[in-house]
């Protein structure tokens, strides 16, 4: 008996069990409390929910966005990590790029960037562009700032080691830095991936009549709470589904660690 009640001490307190268990039990309080205790016109309950993400999945439209959004996504990202990593490496390589333009990144970065969506619109265009180059716009900064912070975190006594055995500057970078480097660089895409996802969102609701942030618009101006609420998780799948892609490759490529 003793052992019978170890054994399944042990699976409860396996961490996949306890976070479904969260999971299960805070889908049944919105249950009950969607049922009971809120307005059906703004909350719905998860299985109605459910279902209605098996509509969106049978509404072409709706599919249509998604691809829309994912290909504006990946895009974006893609620009974001090629810059963000060439301009993370050219102001972090040296004392006097880093004191020179590092203070003018960061200035950049702390201004809102809602503020100045407009003016993408204005210069891009609504179509898919002002997407790509607005999220592009939140993605390269967390890339640029965790690069820099990475090249500035290298030992200076391996890199003096390093020279005075006859390296090259390609081969410290090659053997020395860049491994130095990847733990940032892979935190700063992750922040990218997501305020990537973000910008590319917010465009979509400031001017769009495709993507998921149009549908979103949709369905809150027509108190379709259902739908809104079955498309709002197809996005957090999405954001978890990167997120994993960007952990798992940081994981295959920091194993010197």
């Amino acid at each position: 008996m003793n052992a019978t009640a170890a054994s399944i001490l042990r699976f409860l307190a396996r961490p996949v069990v306890s976070q479904l268990a969260f999971v299960i039990l805070a889908m049944l309080l919105w249950e009950v409390a969607a049922r009971h205790s809120t307005d059906e016109l703004f909350t719905s309950p998860p299985s109605a929910v459910f279902a209605a993400a098996g509509d969106l999945f049978d509404d072409k439209g709706v599919m249509r966005a998604v691809v829309t959004t994912l290909w504006e996504l990946g895009l974006s990202f893609l620009l974001a990590v090629v810059f963000g990593l060439a301009v993370g490496v050219g102001v972090g390589a040296s004392g006097m790029t880093y004191r020179s333009l590092y203070p003018i990144i960061l200035l950049a970065y702390a201004i809102p960037q809602i503020t100045i969506l407009p003016l993408f619109v204005l210069y891009f265009g609504p179509g898919p562009a002002s997407k790509v180059a607005f999220g592009f716009s939140h993605g390269i900064f967390p890339i640029i700032v965790n690069v820099v912070a990475g090249l500035r975190t290298v030992p200076t006594g391996l890199l003096r080691s390093a020279y005075s055995m006859g390296a090259t500057k390609q081969q410290v970078f090659r053997r020395i830095t860049f491994p130095h480097l990847v733990p940032s660089f892979f935190t700063g895409m992750r922040l990218g991936m997501t305020a990537t996802l973000l910008g590319v969102l917010l465009s979509e609701l400031y001017v769009s009549s495709g993507g998921i942030g149009y549908y979103t618009e949709l369905y809150t101006e027509s108190f379709e709470p259902h739908n809104l609420f079955a498309l709002t998780g197809m996005l957090a799948l999405m954001a978890v589904f990167l997120n994993e892609v960007v952990r798992r490759a940081e994981i295959r490529h920091s194993r010197w660690r």
